[in-house]
């Protein structure tokens, strides 16, 4: 429903992407501080001020009440920037299901953003997204539970110093949020080692057995959340057993045109304006781009006319960085760089990453949509037919 905002560094910053929960920082406290409701084990917001964190307060800016003190030299009010574009009703399952300790699994196409949900939540609902594991083939189950210091190991045996704990393992046993990105990704023999960890909640030790420490329990707040891409061909299909312990939410892409070029262009413009350079991409070249990634998404153009859907993802994500190498390209090669020009050239390059013939489906968008619109009179779309000859180098 979004794609995944790059979140840029506060002034004096070194880092290029910055976790939520430094970014916003300041709207996390005031938010702790506004909304004083009943929150669950754990959690540092309300489940309702978690909804306003991620979703934000619509550009009224909230009141903090008459009788709360504003710790930190925060403001006493404050406007709450929507970070996800989607349903608020999806993000008040996610709330939900996280409140009830379940696991949550968000899948969706790659690029709506399922990611930056889980992060927002995670900075949210306990204060950090960092407990995090990649999911690959090459995952492990000591990444999912725990490993071990070497060097303590064989100088004083086993013992809790040594014990290395996953993200996973320090989120039980803080009561914190873990994550685990592109969960089916992981092979099925470590998948299935997240089965017993969410029903039991707990992680056993046979290494420190006869010990306190054999077992290692969750604490109240617990909670993971997992994503999965749709379209991801290297997956491992989940087992029935795993998939019950988790509650499905599916992120799909942005339905509103107008919402999705908005988007595009705020997180291209930063991305951009985040070098030094100005940002010179119009309006209209946006339009034209998302409008060409969303009718080759869905395979139909606003018309009705049938359009061949090319087998790569034309996500928002692509749409965002396409727009941004368009205003790094005018940017630092103003000269003559017309950035509608050079919009073919980029398209095609996102339609060969799967299949070099979906070069062919972009051919013959050109030779449907496009011409059809051009015939019709469409300034902006005839500029983009006269280049058809780009598609076919």
């Amino acid at each position: 429903m979004t794609t995944a905002a790059t979140a840029m560094p506060p002034a004096g910053d070194t880092r290029q992407i910055v976790p939520p929960e430094d970014r916003y920082a300041t709207e996390l406290a005031f938010l702790a501080a506004h909304d004083t409701g009943p929150r669950p084990p754990g959690w540092r917001l309300t489940p309702h001020a978690v909804v306003t964190f991620v979703m934000g307060s619509a550009g009224e800016p909230l009141a903090l009440p008459a009788d709360a003190e504003a710790p930190g030299g925060l403001p006493r009010r404050l406007v709450i920037e929507q970070k996800f574009v989607g349903e608020r009703a999806l993000v008040e399952r996610c709330v939900i299901t996280l409140a009830g300790e379940r696991g949550l699994l968000l899948v969706g196409e790659p690029g709506t953003a399922k990611s930056l949900l889980s992060e927002l939540l995670a900075a949210a609902v306990c204060g950090t997204s960092a407990l995090t594991v990649q999911g690959t083939a090459g995952t492990t189950e000591d990444q999912l539970k725990y490993g071990w210091n070497y060097a303590l190991l064989l100088a004083q045996g086993p013992s809790r110093t040594a014990l290395v704990p996953s993200p996973v393992l320090s989120a039980m046993t803080t009561g914190a949020v873990a994550r685990v990105e592109e969960i089916t990704r992981c092979l099925p023999e470590v998948q299935d080692a997240l089965v017993s960890l969410l029903s039991e909640r707990r992680v056993a030790v046979p290494e420190l057995a006869g010990g306190p420490d054999a077992q290692l329990h969750a604490a109240p707040g617990f909670a993971l959340i997992a994503t999965a891409n749709l379209r991801d061909k290297g997956v491992s299909e989940m087992s029935a057993a795993l998939k019950r312990r988790f509650n499905f939410e599916t992120v799909g892409p942005i339905a509103d045109l107008d919402t999705e070029t908005a988007l595009v262009r705020r997180q291209a413009r930063a991305a951009v304006e985040r070098t030094g350079a100005r940002y010179g991409v119009d309006d209209t070249v946006l339009e034209v781009l998302v409008t060409a990634f969303r009718e080759l998404r869905g395979g139909r153009t606003a018309e009705g006319w049938e359009v061949e859907r090319p087998s790569t993802v034309m996500s928002t994500a692509e749409a965002v960085s396409v727009a941004t190498a368009l205003g790094l390209a005018t940017a630092y090669f103003p000269a003559g760089r017309d950035p509608l020009r050079l919009l073919p050239g980029h398209l095609l390059g996102v339609v060969r990453k799967d299949d070099p013939a979906d070069a062919a489906r972009l051919l013959g968008y050109w030779d449907g949509a496009v011409r059809r619109r051009a015939e019709a009179g469409a300034t902006t779309w005839r500029t983009l037919w006269d280049l058809r000859a780009v598609l076919e180098d």
